[in-house]
């Protein structure tokens, strides 16, 4: 890796993307600290720092925004809601026959789906905006003033638009890192804002003076990206036969190759969908603590107590652990379906030995694909429990990790290991790529 980025360095036009990069994150974290008009950051972060009930869901949605959310500053919702919108028309490709013609008409295609992902962008960054400062409204009263359609409009709707204003110009940060700079850029915002947060963790540990927790800490957190480099990077290669065509006096095709079938497709949504749905029974219970009749009160207790991420709350992990199972198989599922590679590759006069194209191949890829998501699936469900794991290692003390297992979350440490990787591989691709050039002049 160090050779490759001293061999990016001495190419002008690889320097300039990657200094490119460079200066794009840093204007991205600048912008981070600029806070949002009339907000008190101070009390916003002594709440995240407190472990109260309803600090966990604001803790989730900071991870998301990069960590901006600590500060609420402009750039509070990171990228979360372009993100959200991709799922969401991600999803609904399958099932509405004009987006799966659209996905089949290749560049035009891809083009005219990402404008609707940007236009559905805006109103979910709204709907967020809005109910973000809501609940952090109800969480710790005084962090945000003059906000409510009731008590100031204008203060309200100038809020929700620098929010939605600072998404979008997020998303254009991340798609000039795409177009002008290396690896992609939505994926690298995201990773500048979790990256920055690491030294902070590691100076917590330092000042409550916690040097054996940092050092157990630091050794799972090694592990753990081993761990998951091995698996992403882990495919099952199924052997693929192009037929042999005549045409004139020439002959086209007959090459062997492999579809890599990846051991993880899935990347970290499922964690991400695990643990957004995992947190709202306590959310919503957190409301009803205090109830004036016993019974609710007692139920919401019972829910917040055994439905919270708290070392003791054994049916939320083992709850947890099952549902990033079963969504990394439902992602992956999906994500097979979109790719039609049966039919691409009897498009193609592609076939696999021994089986005949069309239906036979698509079960017998599905068949495989099911097989190994299984790893992928119990990495990622055993990543997503480290903190509850980690409590088996005699002398721990969590009390001031809030049972954080890494030096950062497990979400984010899948999404940092995933941008390394992917930006690493493009990097090579590109130093490869002008390697043959030179060869060939």
């Amino acid at each position: 890796m160090i050779e490759a980025i001293r061999n990016a360095f001495t190419l002008p036009d690889l320097r300039r993307k990657i200094i490119f990069t460079i200066l794009i994150l840093v204007a991205y974290r600048a912008a981070a600290h600029v806070p949002v008009p009339g907000v008190n950051g101070a009390a916003l972060q002594q709440f995240l720092e407190s472990g109260e009930q309803g600090s966990t869901i604001v803790q989730f949605l900071n991870l998301l925004s990069g960590g901006t959310l600590a500060r609420f500053s402009v750039m509070a919702m990171g990228v979360y809601p372009y993100i959200t919108a991709s799922i969401i028309i991600q999803l609904l490709t399958p099932l509405v026959p004009q987006l799966q013609e659209l996905s089949k008409e290749g560049e035009q295609g891809r083009n005219k789906i990402n404008l609707y992902t940007h236009w559905l962008s805006v109103p979910l960054a709204m709907l967020q905006a809005y109910g973000q400062v809501v609940f952090i409204q109800n969480s710790v009263p005084g962090v945000i003033t003059n906000f409510g359609f009731s008590v100031n409009p204008l203060a309200t709707i100038a809020t929700l638009l620098t929010m939605t204003a600072g998404t979008m110009v997020a998303v254009w940060m991340g798609e000039l890192i795409t177009e002008q700079g290396i690896g992609n850029g939505v994926s690298i915002i995201i990773f500048g804002g979790i990256a920055a947060q690491i030294p902070s963790q590691i100076g917590n540990f330092i000042s409550r003076q916690e040097w054996f927790n940092l050092v157990v800490f630091a050794l799972i957190t090694i592990l753990t990206i081993a761990v998951i480099v091995f698996v992403q990077e882990g495919q099952r290669r199924i052997p693929v036969q192009y037929g042999k065509r005549v045409r004139g006096t020439k002959v086209y095709g007959g090459q062997s190759t492999h579809i890599p079938l990846k051991v993880n497709s899935a990347g970290m949504i499922p964690l991400i969908f695990a643990q957004s749905i995992m947190i709202f029974p306590s959310a919503v219970a957190g409301y009803f603590q205090f109830s004036q009749y016993p019974v609710i009160a007692s139920i919401a207790n019972f829910v917040v107590q055994y439905f919270s991420p708290n070392p003791t709350s054994y049916p939320y992990w083992i709850l947890y652990f099952i549902m990033v199972v079963g969504f990394t198989y439902f992602y992956t599922d999906v994500i097979f379906k979109q790719q039609n590679l049966a039919d691409n590759l009897q498009r193609q006069g592609g076939f696999i030995p021994g089986l005949r194209p069309g239906k036979r191949t698509e079960i017998y890829l599905n068949t495989v694909l099911q097989r190994i998501t299984l790893v992928g699936a119990l990495l990622l469900g055993g990543v997503a429990i480290l903190p509850w794991l980690v409590n088996i290692i005699p002398g721990v003390n969590q009390s001031g990790s809030q049972t954080q297992a890494l030096l950062i979350t497990s979400t984010g440490l899948l999404i940092v290991v995933g941008v390394v990787l992917d930006t690493m591989k493009q990097l090579q691709a590109q130093l490869l790529m002008r390697h043959y050039e030179g060869f060939i002049s």
